[in-house]
């Protein structure tokens, strides 16, 4: 079945909130998607961040991030009002979110509105019943989140290594006494990601029912400062003080003298796999109530991982270890059923690589602007097969406008050739690289939505190895015309992508065609 969607972060969403939530907007953008014939949206992880704002380094694995909570629908809700919202600064420039501003000015807001429902609890009997239900339905990691939030707020943001050891191994007792004295906080935390999902059911169902599916990515590491590390040692490589025994990052390259030292706990799949993977059962169970299709980031990891020892201060002296393979994917399709997931397959793509993706079926992906580089043609169009998804460039990638400017005469001059442009216009180029894409065989085709607007490297999503400046661009208000719409649809009319009926597809899943 051949289909297409686009790659846009719901913190790129234009909104009245300084960051792009579940507002109106968001449900605009989905109209958008529809009209435009696209099936899928794709929107990277919803975690929530920490320092340096990245979604792929998240304070916990299983929750959602606070700042997409729409104060909008919270007003709707009768928990705030339009002055109150409107008294609050998130910034003032609505192409780039202001990180500093929204954790100034976004948590009391979401507390007064915290305040009210704690008094409407006590009113309505319904509302107090679904919110039980939802304490029930996460408490295998909701509490542990909420006390690990509320605690890294009462010791200003330190890390969790660096807690009282009764804390940092969280005995019984100094457990039981954070509750009492913290429960204020521990509950708001609770209220928080009960607004978060019920807001983003709605959307959810909402896109669903416009026959547009939700592509979100899980990162395969957890950060070393994550509730998920704190309330879970046994899942990774720990000495007895909980200490990481060995992190996470990739050997030395052309690219890198002395490697890339990541600094993820690394996961203890020996003791994993007598556990029956519940750990990770856990989390894809969660992630499947967030998303359609999981996009899962790092997918090498799970075949081999590099491995460097935790003081060292380069990545030089790490080992290459073999990853869990197929037991873990058999393990989770025992538990959960088929798997809808796309495998980030990119980079060294070795035999023992290409062998478990095959085994899984799991569709890898093509990156475009990968085939016409330095990487070498495995990324072009006649090499693709069916069963895997294509892409012009990723949110690590410059929107391609950006990169048609930056590589070099040959390059570029091989890109014409090879797809046939003779638009001297760079954003006539643009195009004609999309209509590539949508060309190839792959069974799904995404396009980041800068591309659709030709836009520059000020649309940048990520600059991999870079500490500034990411995550941080927003699409200007009311800038998605009915006429791009139209043209969009025309292409995906052109190469057969209008996805079919609901009752027809089952979505991206496994293939072992």
């Amino acid at each position: 079945m051949r289909e297409s969607g686009m790659l846009f972060p719901i913190f790129s969403l234009p909104s009245k909130f300084g960051i792009g939530c579940f507002s109106k907007e968001a449900y605009e953008f989905v109209d958008f998607l529809e009209s435009s014939g696209q099936g899928f949206w794709q929107i990277l992880p919803i975690g929530p961040t920490g320092f340096g704002n990245s979604p792929y380094q998240p304070f916990s694995a299983f929750a959602g991030n606070p700042y997409f909570i729409s104060p909008e629908k919270l007003i709707e809700d009768g928990l705030l009002t339009w002055d109150e919202c409107n008294a609050a600064y998130f910034g003032s420039n609505e192409e780039c979110v202001d990180y500093g501003a929204l954790y100034e000015n976004r948590f009391p807001l979401l507390k007064k509105a915290y305040e009210r429902f704690t008094e409407r609890l006590k009113e309505e009997t319904a509302l107090k019943e679904a919110y039980e239900a939802f304490l029930r339905k996460e408490a295998f990691w909701l509490e542990d989140y909420a006390m690990f939030t509320a605690l890294k707020d009462a010791k200003n943001g330190a890390s969790w290594l660096t807690w009282e050891e009764d804390l940092k191994k969280r005995e019984k007792k100094a457990l039981l006494k954070v509750k009492e004295e913290l429960s204020q906080e521990i509950g708001f935390v609770c209220f928080e990601q009960y607004a978060f999902d019920r807001q983003w059911n709605r959307l959810r169902q909402y896109a669903n029912q416009k026959n547009v599916k939700i592509i979100g990515d899980l990162p395969f590491y957890v950060s070393l400062d994550s509730a998920d590390a704190w309330s879970h040692p046994e899942v990774f490589l720990m000495t007895e003080d909980l200490t990481p025994k060995v992190v996470a990052g990739c050997p030395p390259d052309a690219f890198s003298r002395t490697g890339q030292l990541w600094g993820n706990p690394i996961y203890d799949w020996k003791a994993l796999a007598k556990s029956g993977y519940g750990w990770w059962i856990e989390r894809m169970k969660r992630n499947y109530e967030f998303y359609d299709v999981i996009r899962v980031d790092h997918f090498h990891g799970f075949c081999e991982y590099y491995a460097i020892p935790y003081q060292d201060k380069t990545a030089e002296n790490g080992t290459f270890e073999k990853g869990p393979g197929m037991d873990l994917f058999r393990a989770l399709e025992k538990a959960l059923g088929s798997l809808r997931i796309i495998a980030e397959d990119l980079g060294n793509n070795t035999p023992e690589n290409e062998e478990l993706l095959k085994e899984t079926g799991f569709p890898g992906m093509k990156v475009l602007q990968y085939g016409f580089t330095s990487w070498d043609s495995y990324y072009v169009n006649h090499r693709h097969i069916r069963n895997c998804v294509v892409y012009t460039g990723t949110h690590d990638n410059t929107p391609t406008r950006a990169w048609i400017e930056e590589i070099t005469d040959g390059e570029r001059d091989f890109t014409r050739r090879y797809i046939n442009s003779r638009n001297t216009d760079y954003g006539q180029f643009v195009w004609d690289f999309i209509r590539e894409a949508y060309r190839s065989v792959a069974d799904l085709c995404v396009i980041p939505l800068q591309d659709y607007l030709c836009k520059g490297k000020e649309a940048r999503i990520n600059s991999p190895g870079t500490s500034e400046g990411n995550w941080q661009w927003r699409l200007k208000p009311n800038f998605l015309s009915k006429e791009l719409s139209m043209s969009i649809r025309e292409m995906t009319e052109t190469y057969s992508r209008i996805p079919k009926a609901p009752e027809a597809q089952n979505g991206t899943e496994k293939n072992n065609s």
